[in-house]
C-alpha cells in the first residue's frame, strides 16, 4: 500500500513543533515538501529521513519547542 500524503498540521504534530516551524523549514532548511496547488504535502518517511540527516538540529536532538 502506498504511503499517504500528509498535511502541514500532521507534520507539525508528528515532529512536536508549531506549524510556523514547518513553513520556515520548507523555506530555509530544505524540508522535503511537495506543492499541490496552494497546499504543501509531505511523506512522513521523507520527513523522518530529513530529521535523521540533521535537517534541523533542534528536532533531531529532541529540543524542538511547540508554541
Amino acid at each position: 500500500m502506498p504511503e499517504p500524503w500528509v498535511s502541514v498540521d500532521e507534520v507539525a504534530s508528528h515532529l512536536g513543533v508549531a506549524t510556523d516551524s514547518v513553513y520556515r523549514w520548507i523555506e530555509r532548511k530544505g524540508l522535503p515538501a511537495h506543492r499541490v496547488g496552494r497546499l504543501w504535502k509531505f511523506k512522513l518517511s521523507e520527513i523522518d529521513e530529513w530529521v535523521r540527516a540533521g535537517g534541523d538540529h533542534d528536532v533531531a536532538s529532541g529540543k524542538g519547542k511547540r508554541r
